[in-house]
């Protein structure tokens, strides 16, 4: 089954998208990274992060691991409290590992399938089943659920600078391809299969039948 049926809308989005990021996100991602220091920069990356621990919670529980989803709560208490808000990861220095999940994961897990590759506008690359989740994503985060506005939305503006920083590597490999539409693609359909089985994805099995073949 064709993975991107919509492919030449995709692409035109995706180059709305790059267009908008050059004169935007990116170069203000940069001056972020470039003024403010390291250690502060990775405090609030770790705030943010710890914002999106209850959803993690949330979403283990109805993927039926009781075990991961009390050790997401165990590390948002720890964060929240012992860690400064969750600047601090004091959960990941104390041994405790993290097991992020979101909504569009949960149901993969229940068997609905990913849908086409979508290229939304401004947010990037989805598939259609995890871009109808993003909402309830949105909606159940401690964020979201913060009453004065005004600080929300400084709040939010600040996570999206500190995502565009955190991916400003990635554009190097971007860059260097010879169709970043197509690189953007299968590497964002790759790492959504690697987070969706848990970083142990089933073997495809008709790639090494045609790999068999041709030997």
């Amino acid at each position: 089954m064709d993975s991107d049926p919509w492919e030449p809308l995709n692409r035109t989005i995706f180059g709305a998208n790059v267009a908008f990021d050059n004169v935007s996100t990116k170069p203000i991602a940069k001056g972020y990274r470039k003024v403010i220091p390291g250690p502060l920069r990775k405090g609030v990356s770790n705030f943010f992060r710890n914002l999106t621990t209850p959803r993690s919670a949330i979403n283990n529980f109805l993927q039926g691991k009781p075990k991961r989803g009390l050790s997401e709560i165990g590390r948002f208490m720890f964060n929240s409290t012992l860690g400064a808000g969750g600047l601090v990861d004091i959960a990941t220095i104390g041994g405790m590992d993290e097991y992020q999940e979101d909504f569009g994961q949960t149901l993969a897990v229940w068997g609905v399938p990913d849908g086409p590759y979508v290229m939304v506008p401004l947010l990037g690359p989805q598939t259609l089943r995890d871009a109808i989740m993003l909402p309830v994503d949105i909606a159940v985060t401690p964020l979201f659920q913060y009453e004065k506005g005004s600080l929300r939305q400084n709040l939010y503006i600040l996570r999206l600078i500190d995502l565009r920083y955190r991916v400003l590597p990635a554009d190097k490999l971007l860059e260097n391809s010879k169709d970043p539409y197509l690189t953007l693609r299968e590497s964002y359909l790759q790492n959504r299969e690697y987070e969706i089985y848990d970083g142990n994805p089933p073997v495809d099995d008709e790639f090494f039948d045609e790999f068999l073949d041709e030997e």
